[in-house]
């Protein structure tokens, strides 16, 4: 299993660093955007769709979504409303890990509810990612806010290893602890501090503290991205959500906590001028 996951890995890092760095905002967009569709396909599994038709209307009502909204926000230029949206669906998300499954007293929900919801949080995701790399040193930021998600992902895993004790929702995610997120959280800060000044361009500490808190509340709500699509998982049966990536599983189990990430990020920075 650890071979393909990193014969995976290699393949797709590179073909990230180039469209990273090497696309224009819009020509970015439109890659991601395929990904988009990709995981819009998997987002089907959640709702219960198995019929190719059904599937493939999703993907083009996604299709759809993607390209109304790079009109609405102007290419990128102001996505702060949709990445609003996103956040104020993770405050929710939250509440439904907590207490799950209470919270789901009835089963998985309906199409009609699961539909609208990953148009949104797939196309906020896409036009937040799109609106950071349009900002100054673009790139660097939004590698800045790939990095978090890494680094919160590998401090949760090497403290909770060793350290983890407590269960931070036993009832979506057994293996995930709370010394575990709290150790995530820890070496993103030392990496805000430690990278933040040059990416952002700061050269006040009351600006690195606020780049610091807006990185930690991200990895926070990192966090609950990755938990809330184990709890849809859950709710489906699903071990994963795709078998597109060989020992990784589908799109949306490798950007689950980007789709969360994202919006957050770009939000805190755009609001707080950073």
């Amino acid at each position: 299993m650890l071979l393909p996951r990193v014969i995976t890995a290699l393949i797709l890092l590179p073909l990230l660093l180039g469209a990273i760095f090497g696309l224009s905002t819009a020509q970015l967009y439109l890659a991601f955007s395929l990904v988009g569709m990709v995981a819009a396909w998997e987002w089907c599994g959640f709702m219960g769709l198995t019929a190719t038709a059904a599937r493939g209307g999703y993907v083009a009502a996604m299709a759809l979504t993607l390209a109304g909204l790079w009109w609405l926000t102007t290419g990128a230029a102001d996505a702060r409303l949709p990445a609003l949206a996103s956040l104020l669906w993770w405050c929710a998300a939250f509440a439904l890990v907590l207490r799950f499954p209470a919270s789901f007293p009835n089963g998985p929900w309906s199409v009609t509810r699961m539909a609208p919801l990953g148009l949104l949080l797939i196309a906020a995701t896409l036009i937040t990612v799109a609106a950071l790399h349009a900002q100054a040193t673009g790139p660097w930021r939004l590698m800045f806010m790939l990095f978090i998600v890494f680094a919160a992902d590998v401090g949760a895993y090497l403290v909770g290893r060793n350290y983890g004790r407590r269960k931070l929702a036993p009832a979506v995610s057994p293996g995930k602890s709370i010394e575990g997120a709290i150790g995530g959280l820890v070496l993103v800060a030392f990496w805000a501090a430690a990278a933040g000044s040059y990416v952002f361009q700061i050269d006040s500490l009351a600006q690195l503290a606020l780049l610091i808190a807006v990185s930690v509340f991200t990895a926070a709500v990192s966090i609950i991205g990755d938990l809330t699509e184990s709890l849809f998982k859950r709710l489906r049966g699903l071990k994963d959500s795709g078998t597109l990536l060989p020992g990784h599983g589908g799109f949306l189990d490798r950007i689950d906590s980007i789709l969360a990430a994202a919006p957050v990020f770009y939000l805190g920075v755009t609001l707080l001028g950073l």
